[in-house]
């Protein structure tokens, strides 16, 4: 398959967002598992939101007023030393058992993250995880959230790669299916075994997990 470049989005995909439950189970006994769901439902959806009225703020905001809602509708106390915790954790969430062992096997290939997260979330992130990035990307650049088309033009733009020699990874299937319409080759990792999304396009492929996507690269 003849890709210069595999981009990966990164919250959901690269790194686990829930490997905050540990935290909020230590802050709030009991809810930990409620509060990660909420808090992340709330993060995406704040994107689509925001995009759809024009009014952009960087993703390290919108996680951190996500954060404060999810605790008021569960009626927990966020102060700044629970607010300071809990953001800090975003900058050292862990990956997935499936992305290291895959990530070694796309060489040859520029890798890079195309992700909603600003750049003082994102890079700490990957510097802390030591994946081998040669790029990573923000939707900050465009000022519009996933699966807005422009951001997929930054990939095309920064990696001085045509957009049909790209591949796209992510494991929120409309993401996938926003990299697809605006013309990457694009797989979805399925961990959940959700149906696709009805939104046009289909994925190139559904992947259980990214250790699936070196045999198809072949």
């Amino acid at each position: 398959m003849n890709l210069a470049a595999l981009v990966f989005d990164a919250y959901g995909t690269l790194y686990d967002v829930h490997s905050v439950v540990r935290r909020c189970e230590a802050l709030w006994p009991g809810k930990g598992a409620q509060l990660s769901q909420l808090w992340r439902a709330r993060q995406l959806e704040y994107t689509w939101q925001r995009s759809l009225m024009r009014r952009y703020v960087p993703f390290s905001q919108v996680t951190m007023e996500a954060l404060g809602y999810a605790c008021e509708s569960l009626g927990l106390k966020l102060g700044e030393a629970e607010s300071a915790a809990l953001r800090e954790e975003y900058l050292r969430l862990a990956t997935y058992p499936d992305v290291a062992p895959a990530m070694k096997r796309f060489e040859g290939r520029k890798l890079a993250i195309l992700s909603n997260g600003s750049p003082d979330m994102l890079e700490p992130l990957a510097r802390h995880s030591g994946l081998p990035f040669d790029a990573v990307l923000s939707v900050d650049e465009a000022r519009i959230f996933k699966p807005a088309p422009e951001v997929y033009e930054i990939a095309v733009r920064k990696l001085g790669i045509a957009r049909e020699e790209i591949g796209f990874v992510s494991s929120n299937c409309w993401d996938a299916l926003g990299a697809k319409s605006y013309g990457f080759r694009a797989w979805w990792i399925n961990r959940g075994g959700a149906p696709v999304d009805r939104l046009g396009p289909r994925p190139d492929a559904i992947l259980q997990s990214l250790g699936d996507l070196p045999e198809i690269l072949r």
